[in-house]
């Protein structure tokens, strides 16, 4: 089968600059992650997501692709290292000629731009994973100044046009080669890419138009979250650039283990001790659950290691899917510290039954059969 385009794969534009081909990536894969996304397929849309930014992400490869596609590595006589060892300026030459430098169209240095995204890892006891929770939580996080409203400016004054670039964010530098002298593209140093020169800057931010701030934040957990689960919370990420939108937060799950259940997707499991009469003679006895106390029927001659299962006892499925069951494992403890009196009545026991586990179990005829072999 052959290979998707990688521009296609991260759904981005050939001209797409490595910020949005990151961003691309980062939304991609926290959506199709197999830790997250358990889906039919997941997994290898995440691969292919990985491998296209793999490619995109490095200059080097990005070229190479964006001229000889998929077969590129194989068939353009140079491997993943690029041009490198043919000295410092080679790689600003094949940059300019297969699109890097100034044949793509450049982005706008001062166009809005999303705030990065943010992560966040809150712990929850079992109990509140299995029921859900409501919980503010602090972070610290970077907003548009309110003194200069993001403009980075001194308030009565504005940023100027950077006389270098002409607002371009951009210059062109020529160098000599073994191939003549060639020009390039290279960020404005002057304006840090900006396009813009500030005189005077804002006390406040010092110039950078955002300020980190602590900001407290509702989560609502809902029921049935699982360890290594997120929830996303749009916009509550880092502020935009240039009056772009805000990003998003993401909220990992860590859950405690508890001292008695253990979890097992929607499924809950518990061991419960019970007597060697119980066992033997049968009984109604208390289990706990997540959901309070419930009744179980214990069958005369019930063995130590048998499971029971109380339907519907378990964690409500985190999307919706019903609720899952609680699994019951039995252990008959073995009575210790008997007095004279106890120890009698078992001898006595054991010499009504005939000592011998019964003939019907068949675990016990291999177990004799070996000992005649020996």
């Amino acid at each position: 089968m052959s290979k998707r385009d990688y521009y296609d794969v991260l759904g981005v534009q050939k001209s797409a600059s490595k910020d949005e081909i990151k961003k691309a990536y980062r939304k991609l894969s926290k959506k199709y992650h197999p830790d997250i996304n358990k889906e039919p397929g997941a997994d290898e849309k995440f691969k292919e997501i990985s491998e296209a930014y793999e490619v995109l992400s490095d200059d080097s490869k990005k070229a190479q692709y964006d001229q000889f596609g998929h077969a590129g590595p194989q068939q353009g006589g140079f491997g993943g290292g690029g041009f490198s060892g043919f000295g410092g300026g080679f790689d600003d030459i094949f940059s300019t000629f297969f699109g890097g430098g100034g044949g793509g169209r450049r982005r706008d240095p001062n166009a809005p731009r999303q705030g990065d995204d943010l992560q966040y890892t809150m712990v929850l006891s079992f109990e509140e994973a299995v029921f859900g929770v409501e919980k503010d939580i602090t972070i610290p996080k970077e907003e548009e100044c309110g003194t200069c409203h993001g403009s980075g400016a001194k308030p009565g004054t504005s940023p100027e046009t950077c006389s270098h670039c002409g607002g371009a964010g951009q210059v062109n530098v020529e160098q000599n080669t073994p191939f003549g002298r060639v020009a390039t593209r290279r960020t404005c140093h002057h304006c840090s890419g900006t396009g813009k020169i500030i005189k005077e800057k804002c006390s406040t931010c010092g110039g950078d138009g955002r300020v980190t701030k602590n900001k407290t934040i509702n989560v609502k957990v809902p029921a049935g979250i699982d360890e290594g689960q997120q929830i996303r919370l749009s916009g509550q990420g880092e502020a935009g650039v240039n009056g772009g939108p805000a990003g998003d937060l993401y909220i990992v799950f860590r859950v405690r283990e508890h001292e008695l259940f253990e979890r097992d997707g929607d499924d809950i499991y518990c061991e419960m001790p019970i007597t060697f009469v119980q066992a033997t003679l049968g009984d109604e006895i208390e289990v706990p659950t997540v959901h309070g106390k419930v009744k179980l029927k214990v069958p005369a001659g019930t063995q130590s290691g048998t499971r029971f299962r109380l339907r519907g006892k378990g964690v409500a499925n985190v999307r919706g899917f019903g609720t899952g069951d609680q699994h019951v494992h039995v252990k008959v403890i073995t009575p210790v510290n008997l007095n004279e009196k106890q120890k009698q009545l078992l001898r006595e026991f054991a010499e009504v039954s005939g000592e011998q586990p019964s003939e019907e179990d068949g675990f016990f005829d291999k177990v004799k059969r070996a000992l005649k072999r020996d």
